[in-house]
């Protein structure tokens, strides 16, 4: 038996999701006395799992899996799993995580854990701890079925170096074919995208308008963090759909979330919840998203914003 990672790439490079669902495996596999099984498609370097704890690392190369199907995804993924005799099979939570592993659950008929935020509390019954109700509470799961699928919540467990000398082996799997094919693939442009960053600075109506945004992206890069912008906002065409972040957008689950000029309707909240420290800058002290951030500033973020700016940059040119 073994636990198996499913650590996904992007243009050939580990996600930061993947490199912390393989520090999460490795723990499971601890737990349970079990080798870790990592499996990547298209890795331009496949030995950095070993660093994670990988002691196997399978790894697969083919030019028609360079764009994400999931159900072609899951297919491999469950092969590798059965070929493995995984017990435990571990994705994260990326927005093709989320695809993914529904599917894989019932190839597998496993039962399936998601938004999972620690290694399990018990292996005989097998219990995690998960995010409910749009990230306010914490629930405890018993996983009874014989083989087990969990989807690790974003910055929840954390990335561990541990290292291994891992075995290398390349994989050949059966290709299925799929009724949905990808025509295009538009990606938002800015150094670093909304689901990798540490750092998220988002703005609202309060900016009042698109040519206001160098507010938003001047913040963004001091601070090397990525843009993004409230549901109005990319409606009204000031931005693009791609940076709209909520329960409608894209969740956030950032290190630090600034929110300025946005009200906070809840389902803005309940999207951004999972960050760990949210900060609001907004003219209106009655806004509901001072109730659910850990720092506020009462006032206008015209004149607010730049002052931050400028003591950041002094703060980082002092500290350089």
């Amino acid at each position: 038996m073994s636990v198996v990672v499913y650590a996904e790439t992007s243009e050939g490079n580990f996600k930061n999701t993947a490199l912390e669902a393989v520090s999460y495996g490795k723990k499971v596999a601890e737990q349970m006395d079990l080798p870790l099984i990592a499996l990547t498609v298209n890795a331009t370097n496949p030995a950095e799992l070993s660093r994670y704890g990988a002691d196997k690392i399978v790894k697969i190369n083919h030019a028609d899996l360079n764009s994400f199907n999931a159900k072609i995804f899951a297919g491999i993924v469950q092969q590798v799993a059965e070929r493995e005799n995984a017990t435990v099979v571990v994705v994260d939570s990326s927005s093709n995580g989320l695809y993914l592993a529904p599917i894989l659950a019932i190839k597998l008929s496993a039962g399936y854990a998601s938004n999972v935020v620690a290694a399990p509390s018990s292996i005989h019954p097998f219990v995690i701890k998960r995010k409910a109700f749009s990230n306010k509470a914490f629930s405890h799961t018993e996983i009874k079925s014989d083989k087990k699928l969990i989807g690790l919540a974003k910055n929840s467990f954390g990335v561990f170096e541990n290292p291994t000398t891992a075995n290398e082996e390349d994989f050949s799997p059966e290709i299925c074919s799929s009724e949905v094919r990808s025509t295009a693939i538009n990606k938002a442009s800015g150094n670093v995208s909304i689901a990798d960053a540490d750092v998220v600075v988002s703005g609202g109506r309060g900016l009042k308008g698109p040519e206001n945004w160098g507010l938003i992206e001047e913040l963004a890069a001091v601070l090397g963090g990525a843009t993004a912008c409230s549901k109005p906002v990319s409606d009204m065409g000031w931005r693009p759909h791609g940076e709209h972040v909520g329960q409608t957008g894209k969740p956030v689950a950032s290190n630090l979330y600034i929110a300025i000029g946005i009200s906070g309707a809840i389902q803005h909240l309940a999207g951004v919840n999972a960050s760990k420290v949210k900060v609001v800058i907004n003219t209106d002290p009655e806004a509901p998203f001072f109730k659910a951030a850990d720092y506020g500033i009462v006032g206008d973020a015209f004149e607010v914003v730049p002052k931050l700016i400028e003591k950041l940059r002094d703060f980082k040119a002092q500290n350089s």
